[in-house]
């Protein structure tokens, strides 16, 4: 995605969603391993990974593959 106060994109990773009977095999992990590579290869200056408040152990997985709590997130829906 472009965002005018810099010149090169970012990457926004949302709605990241494995099966619950396919979770702990490192399917998600991969996928983002996947994303934060992707991100790297196209210049972006940051990946942004949204999640819900409950979602502790995916908030676990970003921290461990090396994202850090930078902010909140509030949206309007149509």
């Amino acid at each position: 995605m472009k965002n005018d106060l810099h010149k090169v994109p970012f990457g926004l990773l949302e709605d990241l969603f494995v099966d619950e009977g396919a979770r702990g095999k490192g399917i998600g992990t991969a996928l983002i391993n996947d994303a934060i590579k992707l991100a790297k290869k196209k210049s972006c200056y940051k990946l942004i990974a949204t999640s819900r408040h409950r979602r502790k152990g995916v908030h676990e997985l970003y921290r461990r593959l090396g994202f850090r709590n930078h902010g909140i997130e509030f949206r309007m829906d149509f």
